[in-house]
């Protein structure tokens, strides 16, 4: 039996490695060779980089997610070494206090649960550094013996006599266990509770590691997380608890200044902003309210993602500008930016500073994530790594940033991707692609992954168009904020714009013309195929919305969609609700749609599906199918289901706007996945 599996396996590597040998285009199953650095950390005395590696995990191994292994750049020697690989897992890098280990957090077999542990830096195994009776969810050092972690509370006493009796019940929204802060001794492994009766969902330690700056909501729930944090000071001796700013909506990350007289953070401008994109500044202790903070964002066409501080003046930050990120240098006490990084170098998120390098995970319209450097004092770019070296054989297709003008004269940027063996004057199908959010935002950078065409459309000459309609991040707050209480109005406006702007300039075959996304950009592919079925030969809803009344009764952010979206409930103005989903309009759809969801999304709930593909089976008069993706949530995990998500939607696309096939029928149900024999 062990022998047939591993024939089994061999014919696949080899069916596959043959298949793409000899080919130069991007094929959906070259998605699952790719590898990308995805978290970064600078040693403390900047000789290192610690990066997160991922890896696609074979499909010979049990369905699953990408494994993240961990490797060290050494920048004198400008080498990357594998510390850690094959079929494990880190996250959470981190150095210990002196530099001589790389940290991390990981589920490995020798503890229970998720632990921090370290690898020394000199090599050998890794090595457990906690043993704590919950999953350890984030941490920092104290000092060389001791952490702060967040961990779960344990579970009540009665929920696990009930279980051990064989109850499995659930009290829903009443049983979340909170997140608490923690000392962990490492010596000893004495564990000291600081936080009680509320969640600590996120905490940096100022510099002398005697108070916490926490992001503390009431409750462990997915609503609080966004909309019910606030900025707390907790003495980390007495667990004292005083809160610091009262920032009334979305928050982001903190950091301390390093002399631990102020505390910079991201969060929204407002309780109805819904792009975490401003930065703030304040004094510790502070006497201000929020609404006298500087907003280091007023005024600018941006959203910032990240930043630090590079010294007690100065503030680091990258931002969403456009399609473009880019790093700039800010003096607190002045108006102007420096600008380190310009647009159209390379794309990022997160980064991390130590004393002038900067290191992040970047990526290019030619390339995913690798590890970059930038160095403050002679303004470098480095690119660190090649990990896809078989990449430099595939043949890519044009990518840039379009701008057109809305009906009403508002410029609208967005990414567009040109056919692979474009002619100048042929038109060509086109595949619209949708971001979610809709407080996301499309970057000019790398822009094929699982859930995104990309360079695999092109490779089969389509055109691919990613725009970044009103209610997008990257533009400032009044820009996100053009679709509050008018969701599919202006902001869908202007994706119908954007694709009259393609077909006008005689790029695009307007009887060809697909779309697809999830999550709001499923809402978006719905309401192509209902509201403006006459525009759309073909539909991808990916968890998407169907019906607003259901959607807002059954989301585990009501509150989040209340307060940064709608701005009145249901039952104040349901015909508007109603009139806003693609349900409405699902009778006499033209539009073949293909409906893929998670059975167990609880953002989307999984009968939002059901909802589209029963009023489109019904009432619809062109082909509908539902895939059901068990064990899968807001998106999908595990290797099967996106591989399975990227060829069923290609041939979907494919079978109605390339091929001569009737479009009164679908597509094979089980497609050619071209990986198992």
């Amino acid at each position: 039996m062990q022998l047939k599996k591993l024939l089994l396996i061999v014919g696949i590597i080899f069916i596959w490695s043959t298949q793409s040998e000899g080919q130069n285009t991007l094929t959906p199953q070259n998605l699952f060779d790719m590898k990308m650095v995805s978290e970064v950390a600078v040693s403390p005395d900047q000789t290192h980089i610690a990066y997160a590696l991922s890896v696609p995990r074979p499909f010979g191994d049990e369905a699953g997610g990408d494994y993240r292994e961990l490797h060290v750049y050494d920048i004198d020697n400008q080498v990357s070494m594998p510390f850690i690989t094959g079929n494990k897992r880190v996250f959470s890098l981190d150095w210990t206090p002196d530099g001589s280990a790389i940290t991390f957090r990981a589920s490995f077999t020798d503890q229970p649960g998720v632990q921090v542990y370290a690898i020394n830096l000199k090599g050998g195994e890794a090595y457990p550094l906690t043993e704590h009776t919950s999953n350890i969810l984030s941490y920092e050092f104290i000092d060389d013996n001791s952490l702060a972690i967040t961990a779960l509370e344990h579970d009540e006493p009665m929920r696990r006599i009930l279980k051990q009796r064989g109850f499995d019940i659930d009290v829903y929204e009443e049983e979340y266990r909170h997140r608490n802060l923690y000392v962990y001794e490492l010596d000893t492994h004495h564990t000291r509770q600081v936080t009680d009766g509320v969640t600590v969902f996120d905490f940096v330690l100022s510099p002398d590691k005697a108070t916490a700056a926490a992001a503390i909501a009431p409750r462990n729930l997915v609503d609080d997380s966004y909309m019910f944090k606030r900025i707390h000071l907790v003495d980390m001796e007495t667990g004292e608890t005083t809160l610091l700013v009262e920032n009334p909506g979305k928050l982001g990350n903190m950091a301390w200044s390093p002399d631990g007289t102020k505390l910079a953070f991201r969060a929204a401008s407002k309780l109805k902003d819904a792009v975490v994109g401003s930065l703030f500044v304040t004094e510790v202790p502070s006497d201000k309210e929020f609404e006298d903070l500087r907003n280091y964002a007023e005024g600018m066409e941006l959203s910032i993602i990240d930043f630090a501080w590079k010294d007690n003046r100065t503030l680091l930050y990258a931002a969403e500008e456009g399609v473009d990120i880019v790093l700039s240098e800010q003096r607190i006490d002045r108006d102007a930016r420096n600008i380190l990084i310009e647009p159209e170098q390379v794309v990022f998120s997160r980064f991390h500073h130590v004393d002038g390098l900067i290191a992040f995970a970047g990526n290019t319209p030619e390339h995913p994530s690798e590890l970059y450097s930038f160095t403050t004092r002679r303004n470098r770019l480095n690119r660190l790594t090649h990990t896809n070296p078989w990449m430099e054989h595939i043949e890519l297709s044009q990518q840039r940033k379009v701008v057109y003008d809305a009906r009403d004269g508002k410029d609208i940027e967005g990414v567009l991707l040109y056919p692979l063996n474009y002619e100048e004057g042929e038109e060509y199908p086109l595949i619209v692609y949708i971001h979610g959010g809709p407080e996301a935002a499309v970057q000019n950078g790398w822009s094929t992954f699982y859930s995104i065409w990309g360079q695999v459309a092109t490779a089969r000459d389509y055109f691919v168009f990613m725009p970044n309609y009103r209610a997008s991040s990257g533009r400032g707050v009044d820009f996100t904020m053009a679709g509050y209480g008018d969701l599919v109005g202006v902001e869908y406006d202007d994706v119908l714009d954007g694709i009259d702007h393609l077909i006008d300039i005689g790029y695009v075959d307007e009887d060809r013309v697909g779309m697809g996304g999830g999550s709001y950009g499923g809402y978006f592919s719905a309401w192509s195929a209902t509201r403006h079925t006459e525009r759309f030969a073909a539909s991808v809803v990916f968890v998407g919305i169907s019906n607003q009344i259901s959607k807002r009764n059954t989301t585990d952010i009501p509150w989040e969609d209340y307060y940064v979206h709608w701005g009145y409930w249901t039952h104040e103005n349901w015909e508007d609700v109603y009139s806003r989903s693609p349900v409405k309009y699902a009778p006499g759809s033209q539009t073949p749609t293909l409906v893929l969801h998670g059975a167990d999304d609880p953002r989307v709930h999984p009968s939002q599906g059901l909802e589209l593909y029963r009023s489109l089976k019904l009432h619809g008069e062109a082909p509908v199918r539902l895939i059901w993706y068990n064990g899968e949530g807001h998106g999908n995990s595990k290797n099967v289901h996106r591989l399975d998500y990227i060829v069923r939607t290609m041939e979907w696309f494919d079978y109605y706007l390339q091929s001569d096939e009737p479009k009164d029928q679908m597509p094979d149900k089980y497609p050619d996945y071209q990986v198992f024999d």
